[in-house]
């Protein structure tokens, strides 16, 4: 099944050819390579009301996914330890698609994270961990939507939406300005939420390869090793930052 698109989810906007999505890619590393030279004699931007705007939005979106994601996937009596993935047009299968496709989506809008820091001059902040976790989720999700859109897919979902809720509620305080700052003393925690959200991720995606499910094993077998890759680079953002910094 992994080897063929999903009927439901192939002609949906984004999703029925690579190109379209690689073409968002290609922008984007114009954007990181580009912008910040572009940027070079021109004022930073504050950029408050955007940013509130748009921190806001994205708050909004990760709850309604994480909504979607929970009540579908308990309506639909999802397994949490091996679940395939619904290929029917029932109610509930084309619910978990749909809120599969938004999933992906967001990941699209996201990238915003990206203009915006280097519009406000903050550079520094583009690391090679911010740029590789935003563009490579464009493709992750791609596959996903037009493959497995459900299935054991939906954990990784449902946890990364509530996730967002907190890091897109983080980010919409800071953008208020220095007068927030005191009130942001939990931003380490969001890193460690961010860091059990990848260990869990991990142990939901092997426990499949090593029983017998009826999902892809290419596909958790992917899945394992890039939370591997993000939890080893947050490990190391989470030291630099936390323990080195404070020494």
């Amino acid at each position: 099944v992994f080897c063929f698109p999903d009927p439901r989810t192939d002609p949906w906007l984004l999703v029925y050819s690579p190109v379209p999505i690689t073409l968002v890619f290609t922008s984007y590393l114009f954007v990181v390579a580009l912008g910040p030279s572009c940027m070079r004699r021109r004022r930073r931007l504050e950029l408050r009301a955007p940013l509130l705007a748009y921190n806001l939005a994205m708050v909004a979106l990760s709850c309604y996914m994480f909504y979607e994601f929970l009540v579908t996937s308990v309506l639909a009596n999802y397994s949490y330890l091996c679940q395939p993935v619904d290929y029917s047009r029932s109610e509930l299968g084309m619910r978990m698609a749909r809120v599969c496709w938004w999933f992906f989506f967001s990941k699209v809008i996201e990238l915003l994270d990206t203009v915006f820091l280097i519009l406000r001059k903050k550079q520094e902040q583009v690391t090679f961990l911010h740029v590789y976790h935003h563009s490579s989720m464009l493709f992750n999700w791609w596959s996903g939507v037009k493959y497995v859109p459900g299935g054991q897919a939906f954990f990784i979902g449902m946890l990364n939406s509530f996730v967002h809720i907190f890091m897109y509620g983080y980010y919409a305080l800071a953008s208020l300005g220095a007068r927030m700052r005191r009130h942001l003393w939990w931003k380490r925690y969001l890193t460690l939420l961010q860091l059990c959200q990848f260990v869990a991720i991990a142990a939901h995606s092997s426990y499949n390869l090593f029983t017998e499910c009826p999902f892809p094993d290419g596909f958790n077998t992917a899945v394992f090793l890039y939370i591997l890759s993000l939890l080893a680079l947050f490990l190391r953002f989470y030291y630099r930052t936390y323990v080195r910094g404070k020494q």
